[in-house]
């Protein structure tokens, strides 16, 4: 099985909540799977991935790293507006492909898993800066039509993902951020 992930928030390595989970997990499944092959996207205009997350991902041989410079806002218009330009144009073939924080790109290969930190944007909207907002809620109209598998990273969020946008239980799963 080939597996697709978009790992371009590790372009920003705060040590923010998105990226330790996203980071974590996908070191994790690295590491415990050398059944499957991953290919990893990446893309930002003005940043790289840091050194290290490449050098430790990159150390498996069942791993590609595919990395692009396009600005995050031109994907939110390609992917999350136009909804258009499959992934797998950029990556190739894969049976699931996940996404994480920021776009939601069509595939036109295998299924779509997707993560969901929090539904701030619904929640506490004053508290947020417009752009987000309108780029996670366009992220989260693809998420809930196409997306197959969806991660919370609680229960909290699982139930706000239930009540706030009605996607159904059976398509969503917990996995709790490591320690």
């Amino acid at each position: 099985m080939t597996i697709g992930i978009d790992i371009s928030q590790l372009a920003y390595p705060s040590k923010t909540g998105v990226y330790n989970y996203l980071y974590n997990l996908v070191a994790k499944l690295l590491e415990d799977d050398k059944k499957n092959n991953y290919v990893l996207f990446f893309s930002s205009l003005r940043r790289s991935l840091p050194s290290a997350v490449e050098a430790k991902f990159k150390n498996s041989k069942n791993v590609e790293i595919k990395k692009y410079k396009f600005p995050p806002t031109f994907l939110d218009i390609l992917w999350n507006i136009a909804h258009s330009f499959s992934i797998n144009r950029l990556i190739g073939y894969t049976d699931v492909f996940l996404t994480s924080d920021w776009t939601e790109p069509p595939v036109s290969t295998g299924r779509k898993a997707t993560i969901i930190y929090d539904l701030t944007v619904y929640k506490v909207p004053k508290e947020m800066d417009r752009k987000i907002i309108k780029t996670q809620r366009r992220k989260l109209k693809w998420v809930k039509k196409e997306s197959s598998m969806i991660i919370c990273i609680s229960e909290s969020t699982k139930r706000d993902v239930r009540e706030i946008l009605g996607i159904e239980k059976e398509r969503l799963n917990v996995i709790y951020p490591g320690l």
